[in-house]
């Protein structure tokens, strides 16, 4: 399943809406979402499951880019 996770870069730092970035992941469940992108100390804030038209109107956005982890 493909995953949507919006995050902060900075775990340190109080989360502002206007640094809030997305990137989208493939795995089994949010539990292997959290457990691949731990070792980059992300501030995550939510993590969404894509599916349907969902997922296909994400993968039409220009910004669209699955992470290899």
């Amino acid at each position: 399943m493909i995953y949507k996770v919006m995050y902060q870069t900075k775990a340190s730092e109080v989360p502002v809406r206007e640094k809030t970035e997305a990137l989208y992941i493939e795995a089994q469940d949010e539990r292997d979402v959290r457990r691949k992108l731990a070792a980059d100390n992300y501030n995550i804030e939510f993590i969404q499951p894509l599916t349907g038209a969902h997922l296909e109107y994400e993968q039409s956005r220009p910004d669209f880019k699955l992470e290899n982890k």
